[in-house]
């Protein structure tokens, strides 16, 4: 991948409780994409590429939960281990870090977050905090969810969008839902390599 100044290489939530398979949310093989992150991290940094980091960062009761009406396990709870990056992630100082659902909204998007009641989106602030960007590289967990939302999302806002398979693996909730969320974001114009 070449990376420049007008690149951002956005990093989604590679965070204890998807990457590691003691997590809660344990996204299979999430560990294993982190020595090819970690490369292209050093790539982009070093070509002056911007950096960016999202975790999702919820309150201990949500209707995003299942226990509160929602889909899914407890999972990144702020403040705890879970939510933490994982120990092996190359963690730039001087990114930038997107915390999403922290009031409770499904967070999938780094870029926008909707409420799971009301259906009212707003965004994180990761759109305001890329000026001059013209593509973005995404790489992180999961490729069928909060990876396939950030590229929409950044299509919608008019980035050129790229998503390196070796560095995402997929939820699979049920079978295929990789290869079909490969399929929608090649669908809507994103390059996924």
């Amino acid at each position: 991948m070449a990376y420049d100044d007008k690149t951002a290489l956005i990093v989604v939530d590679m965070q204890n409780d998807f990457a590691d398979p003691s997590g809660s949310l344990y996204v299979q093989g999430g560990e294993t994409a982190i020595g090819y992150i970690n490369e292209q991290i050093a790539t982009a940094s070093a070509a002056g590429a911007t950096l960016a980091y999202s975790q999702d960062w919820h309150p201990e009761t949500t209707p995003h939960f299942a226990k509160d009406g929602g889909v899914w396990p407890v999972h990144c709870v702020g403040g705890t281990g879970g939510a933490d990056f994982h120990p092996e992630l190359d963690v730039r100082d001087g990114a930038v870090f997107i915390k999403k659902g922290s009031g409770g909204e499904d967070g999938y998007s780094a870029f926008g977050m909707r409420d799971p009641v009301t259906g009212e989106h707003s965004r994180t602030g990761l759109g305001a905090s890329l000026p001059g960007i013209e593509r973005i590289v995404i790489i992180g967990l999961a490729l069928d969810y909060c990876v396939k939302e950030t590229a929409l999302d950044g299509i919608g806002d008019g980035y050129e969008v790229v998503v390196l398979a070796d560095g995402t693996r997929a939820v699979n909730l049920a079978p295929g839902d990789g290869a079909r969320a490969a399929a929608d974001m090649v669908a809507a114009g994103v390059s996924v390599l």
